[in-house]
């Protein structure tokens, strides 16, 4: 069986290695690869920061096609993307494509795939925030719509789908990001070094991602998000903020005068395993990423999300996860309603660390 996984930003990349990883170890056995896979990185994150060193870290295949894409509006990503994926679907001739997570390159590789009459496998199937305005979510609603085979990671996704009537196809495999944290928890602990080089101490500081198209693009919104970051650090507990570089780039077009101090202190954007040593010894995580709010979860650790809504209503449905929008004053009063919350492991809500052999075995059995 030949597969084209298609990626081209850093949660992809996370997804991606996991089952990348089941499908080296089933080739290993023997002379004739089980199945041949073919990477295409269509170029969506293109900094080293936001690509390279996730390749290399997590030992993923270097991909066999890079489309070079880059930035751009999302309707010149996706018809750039579409085009060339396109290319290389028709010379290579797979037999399943597969998608992850909901970005402009998980939808233009299943449009290109769906025209060509190749069945499309979507991993992280059925989410929905019901905010359509979000990119993301007009992207996994299609992707969805377009998929034969739908890799979901909750029950709460599956109820998800069949209120619109995809019930074919529709399997739950967990979420392949815990695989990931899990697996790259212990190797983060030995060889990352991001806390001695920052002179940070576990518990004594929050971490802060911020990156939305919605809370970017809106000066008011982002503005409000600063302001709660700069009341919640203090000197002894500064919020580190590594800098997403669409965020940097608004920041610099509105005027803000955001600058590294005692209290926040922003950094370039790291790799997974810093980043994973860094959500694992925070004391809070304040985000508005769909990943960072699950990688909370698995590292313990109370998460404020900095949206109006999330995919990801079992951490809210669990008391581990505050949605507090972009409201100075809601931020803040989830920071401190989250101080005494301790974060269980016992409800395993996303799995059992085990969704990419579910994954591979599946692709197999539908050739």
């Amino acid at each position: 069986m030949k597969i084209i996984t298609i990626v081209g930003a850093r949660p992809q990349f996370i997804k991606a290695a996991t089952v990348s990883r089941v499908i080296s170890g089933l080739n290993a056995d023997g002379e004739k690869p089980a199945v041949q896979e073919k990477i295409i990185h269509t170029g969506q994150h293109y900094d080293d920061n936001m690509s390279r060193v996730f390749f290399e870290e997590m030992c993923i295949p270097t991909p066999h096609y890079n489309l070079g894409v880059g930035s751009g509006s999302h309707g010149t990503m996706t018809g750039q993307m579409l085009g060339k994926i396109e290319e290389v679907l028709v010379a290579e001739a797979p037999d399943r494509v597969l998608v992850y997570g909901d970005t402009n390159s998980t939808l233009a590789g299943a449009l290109a795939a769906a025209k060509l009459n190749i069945p499309v496998a979507h991993v992280e199937a059925g989410l929905r925030s019901y905010n359509k305005r979000m990119p993301e979510e007009v992207n996994r609603l299609l992707t969805d719509h377009l998929s034969q085979i739908l890799f979901v990671p909750t029950d709460n996704a599956i109820g998800n789908l069949k209120r619109e009537g995809i019930t074919r196809g529709v399997i739950l495999s967990g979420d392949v990001m815990l695989d990931a944290f899990l697996l790259y928890k212990k190797k983060a602990a030995h060889a990352s070094r991001i806390l001695k080089s920052l002179g940070l101490s576990a518990g004594r500081f929050y971490l802060a991602t911020i990156h939305r198209q919605e809370n970017t693009e809106n000066k008011d919104r982002l503005a409000a998000i600063f302001k709660a970051l700069e009341q919640i650090g203090t000197g002894d507990a500064p919020v580190i903020l590594p800098l997403h570089p669409r965020t940097r780039k608004k920041l610099h077009q509105g005027g803000f005068g955001i600058d590294s101090n005692k209290k926040m202190r922003i950094i370039e954007p790291v790799g997974y395993l810093d980043m994973i040593q860094l959500e694992c010894a925070a004391s809070r995580i304040f985000t508005d990423s769909g990943g960072v709010q699950k990688e909370a979860f698995f590292a313990g650790v109370p998460c404020v999300t900095l949206r109006d809504e999330t995919e990801w209503v079992e951490t809210t449905a669990a008391g581990v996860n505050f949605l507090a929008g972009a409201d100075t004053a809601a931020i803040i009063a989830a920071h401190k309603k989250a101080e005494n919350v301790r974060v269980s492991q016992k409800n395993r809500l996303y799995g059992n660390g085990h969704a990419a052999e579910i994954i591979v075995q599946h692709l197999m059995e539908q050739e």
